[in-house]
């Protein structure tokens, strides 16, 4: 299934496509679709393309709302259950920062034992209502105990 890849960075809402796990262990940044240099993210330098131009723009994108649906593509077409458990995870510092370490998991998501449900259920990462919070999508990462697994992310700016 191939993703569209939307360069919608003025919201309200941003559908980052399928973040799909292609080696259990080795995260994957929900932004890999959109900019997979990063070049839009905070902690990238400003440069000069050979063009003379900035690479990244002026300012990066924050989200006050990022939504995981946890998932897998669909044998001919669609999504599917994932297979095994999907993990959120934030950028790590000193561990290996993939499902093995619990110091970056935000949140584990699975199909409930004995459910019956065609997709386990979404989470929700977001900020107080009326506060001026928000979230930098260049800090989370899709970990996966299968290959293939991962999540439709979709983030809310206002």
């Amino acid at each position: 299934m191939a993703n569209s890849v939307l360069q919608d960075r003025q919201g309200p809402d941003w559908p980052l496509g399928l973040i799909a796990c292609a080696t259990p262990g080795t995260p994957v940044g929900i932004m890999s679709l959109v900019d997979p240099s990063s070049y839009n993210a905070p902690e990238t330098a400003s440069s000069s393309s050979a063009s003379g131009q900035a690479q990244g723009a002026e300012y990066t994108v924050t989200a006050y709302q990022i939504i995981f649906q946890p998932c897998r593509a669909g044998a001919s077409h669609g999504l599917a259950t994932p297979t095994g458990n999907v993990y959120i995870c934030r950028k790590g510092a000193a561990g290996s920062g993939n499902r093995d370490d619990p110091g970056v998991i935000i949140a584990a998501l699975s199909l409930l034992p004995g459910s019956t449900a065609a997709l386990a259920p979404a989470f929700t990462l977001t900020s107080a209502a009326r506060n001026r919070d928000s979230f930098s999508p260049y800090r989370y990462y899709i970990d996966a105990d299968n290959a293939g697994d991962g999540c439709i992310v979709t983030l809310i700016i206002q």
